[in-house]
């Protein structure tokens, strides 16, 4: 599921570390969750659409290893996003 473009711009603004910024990881992670949570309720109407289902997997996969680069990388921002996602670990 696509996200709108306003909504993407509002998720990339409060996220980005500098003017231009809309590929840094914490602007990635952000985006992603956003598709995760609304794939997430996708799933509560239908049980078994296990083709999204897969899709999303994929994509808390690459939001996990973001996830641990940022923490090796910086983890002062990781545990700001942490926080700031209201993610687990």
């Amino acid at each position: 599921m696509a996200l709108v473009k306003d909504k993407k711009k509002q998720i990339i603004g409060g996220y980005k570390t500098h003017e231009k910024d809309t590929g840094s990881p914490s602007v990635q992670i952000a985006l992603l969750t956003e598709r995760i949570n609304g794939l997430s309720g996708h799933f509560k109407l239908h049980k078994g659409d296990h083709h999204s289902r897969r899709g999303l997997l994929r994509l808390v996969s690459i939001r996990r290893k973001l996830l641990d680069y940022l923490k090796r990388k910086d983890e002062k921002q990781y545990q700001e996003i942490i926080k700031k996602l209201e993610l687990r670990k």
